[in-house]
């Protein structure tokens, strides 16, 4: 009994849904660290990229770059849960929860004309990982365990 209560919580998961599990969350976290970094170093730079104009208040400088330091934040999670994902269904809600409101806040942007076509990409992207993070709670549900 010892031995399960210290084992990982990801023994719970057939080995082959733990190794797609940790390629789903290593290649989310390589999305938000593709955006992220340069969107952090070069906030000014993927501002211009996502939105087709210079930024050129620093206060918004400022926060554009915190939202990227949030995604930056996002991607480590995404790492963390690769490496159990039962353990850290929260991390999954909340990074999901994130690019769902993100995405859908961008497409609004690009509807009124206020992004360039970049914003395609993003919105792309992270609505797919949506609906895989979805299918991930479905399973992790359906194999009896906690979402949160």
């Amino acid at each position: 009994m010892q031995a399960t209560i210290d084992a990982p919580m990801t023994d719970l998961l057939p080995r082959r849904e733990r190794v797609r599990y940790a390629i789903l969350f290593v290649v989310a976290a390589v999305w938000n660290f593709a955006g992220a970094i340069p969107g952090f170093f070069d906030s000014s730079g993927m501002f211009a990229r996502e939105f087709g104009r210079e930024l050129r208040d620093p206060v918004m400088e400022i926060v554009y770059r915190g939202a990227w330091g949030t995604a930056l934040l996002y991607g480590v999670g995404f790492l963390m849960v690769a490496r159990d994902p039962v353990r850290h269904t929260g991390i999954v809600l909340m990074g999901g929860l994130g690019k769902a409101f993100f995405a859908l806040h961008l497409a609004y942007m690009f509807a009124k004309g206020w992004t360039s076509s970049f914003a395609l990409v993003v919105i792309a992207g992270d609505a797919l990982f949506v609906a895989l993070f979805v299918a991930y709670f479905l399973n992790v549900r359906r194999r009896g365990h906690a979402v949160v």
